[in-house]
């Protein structure tokens, strides 16, 4: 439960050490809420702020005196039980616990940094309107789609509704555990089996296996999902470019209706492309469970991002969002019990497997050896090579490469517009509107011979109205 950066997070139990392994996830649910339960859920974040200043009014006034902060959660725990309950209105305990958490979490973090030599690390002494407040299992109660949040002594509970949908500034963080995989026996990965992917755009996932087995995922669909929405949002702006407000003019109701609509807009499209980023991974992890990968080495791009470029190439590698992939992919194969180790990725696909010279960077998706006339798909390559290298080792691949022979191919993002036959963009211009159709030309002959005549190039392009 937020406003913007604060939110109620709702925490699980703690883990048992006897139990199966279990990883931590968390999702992000939006609220439903009447007018009277938010102004409560307001209260609840402001009271968390009240508490989180009561600590630092407590530690400056020990800091006039001499006296050494009291930053330590029993110590801080003890001063919130002798402050009495209803001190900071709705909130209990339990939700005050947390705040003193946090700080003390934060003022402990700080100084670790600053013992280290880091002389930017500050101490936790700004002032905060609303600070989010978290509950551990038992605590709170879900029934349904209702959560019952749990309120001070002598104050009735919480009761919100969860949204069906993403929309407004109020929302929980829901944080459970969910087991790992479990396999039959002599079916489980095996740590010995390596595969090596390849992070890209047009194909956000290429792997290559242990035994010559590759995948190729293809992100088309994606990459059009990007383009036709930059070009819907700029046909969008300059339709409104002279309703637009002036600076420090307020917006007229039809303004605010243009710009609720380009939010809603903005949120369906990053749903898109979020959904098409989690098919990608779950074909990947799919593709390593059935062959039994125990280890991914993964590719690391993330030094692209330090180059110079120019703008267009700052909107693709935005657009490409290799934090996020990296983190799908790691959260997937953490449940399928994969282990991901990401390695440099650095002269994989301009570096022939063979020979280990370097390669001119070709064009298009297939590389070829100008000096040993070796040829194969770039990414696939990449991967392969990839599947070599060491976690922290430098670019050097003693281990013998081994290419795919067999690639099974997969699409991401089926469910977006225009990735099938049946479904077409609406976003896309009309047929009739995609520009000139071209010379006319005959029909080709049943014989199939060229309709170039004798002595004429056929690589000359003629000129307008040139026949």
């Amino acid at each position: 439960m937020s406003y913007r950066r604060c939110w109620v997070g709702l925490m699980p139990r703690r883990p048992d050490p006897a139990a199966p392994r279990v990883v931590h996830r968390t999702a992000r649910v939006a609220l439903r809420v009447t007018s009277g339960q938010r102004r409560r859920c307001f209260g609840l974040l402001r009271s968390a702020g009240d508490v989180w200043a009561c600590v630092l009014e407590v530690n400056s006034w020990r800091r006039r005196r001499g006296y050494a902060p009291l930053v330590g959660y029993q110590g801080l725990c003890r001063e919130l039980a002798a402050s009495g309950p209803g001190t900071f209105g709705d909130l209990d305990s339990t939700g005050a616990r947390s705040v003193l958490r946090r700080f003390s979490d934060a003022w402990f973090a700080a100084a670790k940094r600053r013992n280290a030599g880091d002389g930017s690390a500050r101490f936790p002494r700004r002032r905060r309107r609303l600070v989010p407040v978290r509950w551990y299992h038992g605590t709170f109660r879900i029934d349904g789609r209702r959560v019952r949040i749990p309120a001070g002594k002598g104050r009735p509970s919480l009761w919100v509704r969860l949204a069906r949908q993403w929309g407004g500034h109020l929302f929980l963080d829901v944080t459970a555990e969910v087991p790992i995989a479990t396999y039959p026996p002599g079916e489980e990965p095996d740590p010995a089996r390596v595969a090596g992917v390849d992070l890209g755009i047009i194909h956000p996932f290429a792997v290559a296996g242990p035994d010559g087995e590759g995948l190729l995922v293809s992100g088309r669909a994606i990459r059009a999902e990007h383009r036709m929405h930059l070009a819907d949002t700029k046909a969008r702006r300059r339709a409104v470019a002279r309703r637009a407000p002036r600076p420090g003019v307020k917006g007229s109701r039809r303004w605010r209706k243009f710009r609720r609509r380009a939010r809603l807009v903005e949120g369906r499209h990053r749903r898109r492309v979020r959904q098409a980023q989690h098919e990608a991974a779950t074909a990947v992890v799919s593709w390593a469970q059935q062959r039994r990968v125990g280890v991914l080495h993964v590719g690391d791009p993330r030094g692209v991002l330090h180059l110079p470029a120019g703008r267009r190439h700052n909107l693709r590698l935005r657009q490409w969002q290799i934090g996020r992939l990296l983190q799908v992919l790691t959260d997937k194969a953490a449940l399928a019990g994969i282990t991901v180790r990401l390695v440099d990725e650095r002269g994989t696909s301009s570096t022939c497997p063979t020979c280990h010279r370097r390669v001119p960077k070709p064009r298009g998706r297939a590389l070829s050896c100008p000096h040993c006339a070796f040829s194969g798909h770039r990414d696939l390559v990449a991967a392969a090579t990839i599947a070599t290298r060491t976690p922290g080792g430098g670019p050097t691949t003693p281990t013998a490469v081994v290419l795919p022979e067999v690639v099974t191919h997969r699409r991401a993002g089926r469910h977006l517009p225009g990735a099938g036959q049946s479904r077409r963009d609406p976003r896309r211009p009309p047929r009739t509107a995609r520009g000139s159709v071209g010379p006319r030309r005959p029909a080709p002959p049943p014989g199939g011979e060229s309709l170039t005549p004798n002595g004429e190039d056929p690589q000359h392009h003629r000129k307008p109205g040139e026949r």
